[in-house]
């Protein structure tokens, strides 16, 4: 499986940051409910097809790019991937959503996934101590 870690910051299109945008309003406001509550969100969309990786990358970026600096909240990995597989709900396509885990140090991540590909997942220098997957939605 390839991994796909944004690299420099790109212009992103109105016509995604439009989807990017209502999806992360929709992770923060998500963000207040019990995880269970989060994950029936996301298996709302089991039906539609898997969108390609491509698309998924530009989801990504374009909700880096709509993330506003004044939030005095937490915009993480969570809200972050939460945002991207609402966001590819909102056009039509699904993503998995991924919690994962590693150990040495302990540390939690989450990020989306599509078969043959994970966004959001770094693995800068970690090649030692990879994610692994604790819960895929």
């Amino acid at each position: 499986m390839s991994v796909i870690v944004p690299g420099r910051p790109r212009r992103v299109p109105v016509r995604h940051r439009v989807p990017a945008a209502v999806a992360l309003a929709v992770a923060l406001v998500a963000g207040r409910l019990p995880l269970r509550h989060r994950i029936r969100l996301v298996r709302c969309v089991r039906a539609l097809p898997y969108a390609a990786p491509a698309r998924l990358e530009q989801l990504h970026a374009a909700v880096l790019a709509v993330r506003p600096t004044w939030w005095p909240g937490r915009i993480a990995c969570l809200e972050t991937s939460l945002a991207m597989v609402i966001a590819a709900a909102l056009t039509g396509r699904r993503a998995r959503w991924v919690l994962g885990a590693r150990f040495l140090p302990h540390a939690a991540h989450a990020w989306a996934e599509v078969p043959g590909a994970a966004v959001g997942r770094d693995e800068q220098g970690a090649a030692d101590r990879p994610w692994l997957p604790v819960l895929t939605v």
